[in-house]
């Protein structure tokens, strides 16, 4: 049976890989579009793209400032692919013709089989179902809802750091912390589950355990993802499948297996202990649960039950929701946090004006928890995270596929190799595209000469035109961080409000300052990741000390 199977591979491969690219012996409509040589026959330029090392980084602000807005790049097996940040192409990909530009078959299947069949594994209808069902308890309204729940756990958070510290300044990995309490914070406030006590002898939950090796585990799966799981996913049972993953020996894909198995079997706990905490009557017993009765997925349940039967979402993808968005929420934002505190302890000047914004605001409404329009309202706070949130993007790069032949309009007309002006591409169904969300927020067309810098002052004042006028059709604040349309980040305002409280609540007490003889790096993996240059694993570690 294993040698059918491996034929059987073999000959589906071989038919695949010569009509991808059998392109390559005719005209193409890419072939005018300018581009980098080189490149190999098995990866293309995409092992480029995909570096972890800083020549990641490098390689991505090289051909954005030599070949422009849209770059013709080599894909796998000699197929063509386009590198994108042209505002209005982006613009016709994620909200004109979105029903044309959708995620690649790799990116849906590789989902659906990791977290089920959530918003991250899901088009069309059902997805549109799926968002209608989870945007109110997404809302601002809400948010102010989950805001003692926030502070109960970033409390907690910072109880932890100061018991590591009452003594002196201490090395604290940062990035540990920032993971435990993101979980945390969507456990309570998202499932109404607690994951972690936040103390320092704790002993590490499953979950936690587990998902901290997804990034890394999907990172290096990302070519088989896109390349061999659209050929074998349907290929016998999934008892068959599942029996293959064991006898093959490919050791990331049975760790991946093992850590999607434990995030399965938490989702289902969840859903299992909120119907049992809703079926209680009593409205004050329900408050002093995790979560007081106001989590997402309990108010996603009681919606549910209310939906008519029409609009109601199975099991499976009540599932599937608690699996995506507990991952979405952990490693982005936690991310995103720690790099605010690595760029804090870079610019001293800025943490302390912002310490002196926080204190301030604390005095004035005479307690350490601010409300919501409160916390939403103090200017640097704001600006600091947007500033970090453009310049470093916890997701540098989404990958669309179009699903027809279609015409991807540019704004601003690139040279053809036979020197004509580019004005627009014929884009033929099936081309993988790059959104490079990380060259857009830093295009210095739309930013300034000044867009590689990190500068939060830059939100104080009015920004320039060319901001507004290039139409960037993100979700947040002229960034394309939270991608827009129909698939934009559904959690962005909690994302925001996160950020906020946990910066409050540590920066009014400590001082984050860098370790002297480690030099930290930030990888380019699916979700970027901070580590200490010439050490493995995920790790941040900055001096905390009780701030004066």
């Amino acid at each position: 049976m294993i040698a059918w199977a491996i034929q059987s591979l073999l000959v589906i491969g071989t038919a695949w890989i010569v009509l991808r690219s059998r392109r390559l012996f005719g005209k193409h409509p890419l072939d005018n579009i300018p581009g980098p040589a080189g490149g190999s026959f098995l990866a293309g330029h995409f092992d480029k793209l995909w570096d972890q090392s800083e020549q990641g980084w490098g390689y991505h602000k090289r051909i954005a400032a030599k070949y422009g807005c849209i770059t013709k790049i080599r894909g796998p097996f000699g197929a063509k692919a386009l590198f994108v940040y042209d505002p209005k192409s982006l613009h016709h990909i994620i909200i004109k013709d979105q029903h044309i530009y959708e995620e690649t078959p790799g990116f849906l299947l590789g989902n659906n089989l990791i977290f089920g069949p959530g918003l991250l594994a899901t088009l069309g209808e059902q997805h549109r179902k799926q968002r209608k069902m989870l945007n109110p308890v997404f809302s601002v309204a809400h948010m102010r809802d989950m805001i003692p729940t926030f502070y109960d756990v970033t409390h907690k958070l910072r109880d932890a750091f100061m018991a590591k510290v009452s003594k002196g300044p201490q090395e604290i990995d940062v990035s540990r912390w920032m993971s435990r309490a993101a979980l945390e914070l969507i456990g309570q406030s998202g499932l109404g589950y607690t994951f972690d006590s936040l103390t320092d002898n704790a002993q590490e939950n499953n979950y936690s355990r587990n998902i901290k090796r997804f990034n890394d585990l999907v990172t290096c799966l990302n070519f088989a993802r896109h390349y061999i799981l659209p050929l074998v996913h349907d290929i016998g049972t999934p008892w068959l499948r599942r029996w293959a993953i064991e006898v093959v020996p490919w050791k990331n894909l049975k760790e991946l297996r093992k850590v999607v198995d434990v995030m399965h079997r938490t989702a289902v706990d969840v859903i299992e202990s909120k119907r049992k905490v809703l079926k209680d009557a009593d409205p004050e017993a329900t408050s002093k649960k995790i979560g007081r009765g106001k989590d997402i997925i309990s108010t996603l349940l009681k919606a549910n039950v209310a939906a008519s039967e029409g609009d109601r979402i199975s099991e499976e993808e009540l599932v599937g929701q608690v699996s995506t968005l507990t991952f979405a929420a952990m490693d982005t934002t936690s991310n995103a946090l720690s790099h605010t505190f690595h760029l804090l302890s870079q610019h001293p000047d800025v943490q302390d004006r912002l310490r002196e914004e926080i204190r301030d605001a604390h005095q004035r409404c005479g307690t350490e928890r601010l409300g919501y329009d409160a916390l939403v309202s103090l200017p640097y706070l704001d600006a600091i995270c947007r500033e970090t949130l453009r310049l470093h993007p916890p997701i540098p790069t989404v990958i669309r596929e179009p699903r027809e032949d279609v015409v991807l309009p540019l704004s601003k007309p690139v040279h053809g190799h036979n020197g004509s002006k580019v004005t627009e591409v014929l884009v033929p169904k099936g081309t993988i595209i790059f959104l490079s969300l990380l060259s857009s927020n830093r295009n210095p067309d739309i930013w300034g000469p000044d867009s590689f810098e990190w500068k939060p002052e830059r939100w104080m004042n009015r920004l320039p035109d060319s901001v507004s006028e290039a139409k960037i059709p993100g979700v947040y604040s002229h960034l394309m961080t939270f991608l827009g349309g129909g698939r934009a980040c559904i959690g962005f305002n909690f994302s925001q409000l996160e950020m906020k409280v946990v910066l409050c609540a540590l920066l009014d007490k400590f001082k984050f300052s860098l370790v002297k003889g480690k030099e930290i790096e930030w990888k380019m993996t699916g979700i970027v990741t901070p580590a200490v240059v010439g050490e493995s694993g995920q790790q941040l570690p900055l001096v905390v000390s009780v701030a004066d």
